[in-house]
């Protein structure tokens, strides 16, 4: 089963991006998806592979946002499509059934919709207001993903949903309780100067009523 937190990478330069990626791999999250827009193509390229290496030898999971062609030419292990990227399905045939490929949801209707295709795992939200993307869906909030994930249930669909957009720590405890996998976060691990606890803290909400 997947990792419950995913950090998904911030910094406006390839220096910032490494740096923060480091800290949150050595401060303990084992999965990282490299998020780096609008950038030259060669130092997005360059960027991906010092990652894929780094993420290697913290055995973390690494997925490229959007560039699904830059996840095939560096071999991630997977890519993570928005809702106005390609479709799940496409992206699918192009890597083959072994990558992990994730998909970003809004609505039910997203989530049967990404599934059907051949999706992994659902990066539902936002949860709130973020300033880390453009173009923000309608905000969820929890009874937003209460009614989503009640939906599934009743419907049996079985598919890891992370909640993604604005999370603090106290948001942790009652999002989980909605019956979602995990979380996706980025400011909250970039801001903090004290990432191992932090990762640490999160860590612990989030596998709280896990039986091992």
């Amino acid at each position: 089963m997947y990792p419950k937190l995913q950090y998904i990478s911030q910094g406006k330069t390839i220096d910032e991006q490494s740096y923060n990626i480091h800290q949150a791999l050595d401060s303990g999250c084992d999965w990282i998806q490299l998020r780096f827009k609008n950038q030259i193509a060669k130092d997005t390229f360059d960027l991906a592979e010092a990652v894929k290496f780094l993420c290697k030898e913290y055995l973390a999971n690494f997925i490229v946002n959007d560039n699904l062609y830059l996840a095939q030419k560096i071999d991630a292990d997977g890519v993570h499509l928005g809702l106005s990227d390609m479709k799940i399905n496409e992206a699918r045939a192009i890597l083959g059934s072994k990558k992990i490929i994730g998909g970003t949801a809004n609505t039910y209707d997203d989530i049967v919709n990404h599934l059907q295709n051949g999706c992994d795992y659902i990066g539902l939200g936002p949860f709130r207001f973020t300033e880390t993307k453009e173009k923000l869906s309608p905000i969820l909030g929890l009874p937003g993903y209460y009614e989503i994930v009640e939906k599934m249930k009743n419907n049996k669909i079985q598919i890891p949903v992370y909640a993604i957009g604005g999370i603090t720590l106290n948001d942790i405890n009652p999002l989980m309780e909605t019956g979602i996998h995990g979380i996706a976060v980025s400011g909250m691990i970039t801001k903090t100067d004290q990432k191992e606890k932090l990762i640490q803290e999160i860590n612990e909400k989030l596998y709280a009523n896990v039986i091992v």
